[in-house]
């Protein structure tokens, strides 16, 4: 299944609440305007608002990026903004993300968890 993100999401301020689970997600990613030169990582931990990936690359805070990341059988492909930069690691808090996403990365989440 493959979900596409669209529409108007919850503002950061409820995304920074979500909960953060370790996880090792192989994510194919590229800045907004770049899609042909996709690069890929890992994720160091993942949230319903968002995720860590470790990079060497280095990103402004607030770049868009394009995410893709396959879960369970489940394929994402989301946007999100650079939050942070650290070494070796990137935060990405996802953008417009619809009621019905959100749902699906809580399941997601939860499933992490276990």
């Amino acid at each position: 299944m493959t979900i596409d993100i669209v529409g108007q999401g919850e503002g950061s301020a409820d995304r920074r609440r979500d909960e953060r689970v370790p996880a090792r997600v192989e994510i194919r990613f590229s800045e907004r305007d770049q899609a042909a030169r996709a690069l890929r990582a890992y994720s160091l931990n993942f949230s319903v608002g968002g995720v860590c990936l470790r990079t060497s690359r280095r990103y402004e805070v607030g770049a868009t990026l394009r995410l893709s990341l396959t879960v369970e059988g489940e394929t994402f492909h989301l946007f999100g903004a650079v939050a942070w930069v650290r070494d070796g690691a990137v935060g990405v808090r996802f953008e417009n993300v619809t009621p019905n996403v959100r749902a699906r990365l809580e399941a997601l989440v939860a499933s992490l968890r276990k």
